[in-house]
């Protein structure tokens, strides 16, 4: 595949306001058909990436290139949004409250004659399900339904690049859910490259082909939401997609000794403090009858459970090998669990620890305990 091949592709973009560096040299691509997250916590430079793609703030270091040509370069001229073919859906939609669902999706196709604007402006509200509302006003519509209309004014002039900035984070939870199906359908059926940029992890993972994930105006990891999620390249990437058990230990002949045995740490040296994270959904119930795995099984107290509907958020209290009490979080979908306060066996395969190397934060305290059992703590 070749630059020419995509239809967004930025090249070490950087971006400050003043003193604050909000974006270092971010690198990306968007190929047509494709829905691409842009993914991080709130101030890292994620919108900042966006408004430079789509024109809205000047670029100040690296090169913006559409199918291929060149519309902006830090050290040359840039083309204006307005001719950059580009369809962008904001947070608060920013409808026009003064003109009708059709004349919002009208907006952009003066270039059209009357019988073909109206035929587009037919075909658009179909795709997102609003024909019926052709003559309503934006105040009259519910979220869900501004959103939709947001997204067909967008998709209107069939630009080759829509760029969404947090659509549907206005929405309630169930609503968002429904509306972000639809539209993924909606993107994919039009073939359109789609850039989108979202804090919300879930919805990275449900919407995007490929995920780039932002900390501090960088991208620290970009691939599959499978990638990130399974092979997680640092403690941040892996905390950013789900909570975790989070447990301490030192490396001695390739391993790390824990409360569930003896897991293999390839790439760390000998000697050095590590962090082992634990997801809650990699934490098995081992229940009567079942085959535990002994090397990597442990018993604890079962102190609370949360139901969570289709499965059940458990805390469990266990001794760790220094004898210092530790708590677990896990989550379970079984029905059988004994009593609180009741024995509990735990079961982790070794294959669902993530290990990295302890943060400098808990460095010191592995170096102090460097003669002792490991410390394990937990979330």
């Amino acid at each position: 595949m070749t630059a020419s091949d995509f239809s967004l592709e930025l090249q070490e973009v950087s971006h400050a306001y003043g003193d604050l560096l909000a974006v270092d040299q971010v690198s990306l691509h968007v190929i047509a058909g494709e829905v691409i997250c842009l993914l991080g916590p709130s101030g890292c430079g994620k919108s900042t990436v966006l408004r430079v793609a789509a024109g809205l703030e000047p670029l100040q270091r690296g090169r913006v290139l559409m199918g291929g040509n060149l519309v902006a370069e830090g050290s040359g001229g840039s083309i204006p949004p307005e001719r950059r073919g580009v369809g962008l859906v904001f947070q608060d939609f920013a409808l026009f409250p003064h003109l009708t669902v059709a004349g919002n999706v009208a907006f952009g196709l003066t270039h059209l004659d009357a019988g073909a604007r109206a035929a587009r402006i037919a075909e658009v509200l179909s795709q997102v399900d609003m024909e019926a509302y052709a003559g309503a006003y934006p105040h009259a519509l519910s979220g869900g339904q501004q959103q939709r209309v947001a997204l067909a004014r967008a998709l209107a002039p069939k630009p080759a690049i829509l760029l969404l900035d947090e659509p549907f984070s206005g929405l309630d939870a169930r609503l968002r859910e429904q509306i972000r199906d639809d539209t993924l359908h909606i993107l994919k059926r039009s073939g359109t490259a789609t850039l989108m940029v979202t804090h919300d992890p879930e919805e990275a993972m449900f919407m995007a082909d490929r995920i780039y994930l932002m900390e501090a105006g960088r991208v620290v990891q970009s691939g599959s939401p499978d990638m990130l999620y399974r092979r997680p390249v640092s403690p941040f990437v892996a905390h950013f997609f789900t909570a975790l058990n989070v447990l301490h230990g030192i490396v001695e002949a390739g391993h790390v000794a824990c409360a569930f045995g003896r897991l293999p740490a390839p790439g760390h040296a000998e000697g050095a403090a590590v962090e082992i994270l634990v997801r809650p959904e990699s934490l098995r119930v081992v229940l009567p009858g079942d085959r535990a795995l002994s090397d990597h099984t442990t018993a604890g107290r079962l102190e609370e459970i949360r139901f969570l509907g289709s499965s059940k958020l458990l805390t469990v209290a266990m001794a760790g090998p220094d004898g210092a009490e530790m708590r677990l979080r896990i989550r379970h979908g079984g029905r059988y669990l004994p009593e609180i306060g009741g024995q509990i066996l735990l079961q982790l395969e070794p294959e669902d620890s993530l290990i990295f190397a302890a943060r400098k934060t808990l460095a010191g305290r592995h170096r102090e305990a460097s003669d002792k059992s490991p410390v394990l703590s937990g979330i």
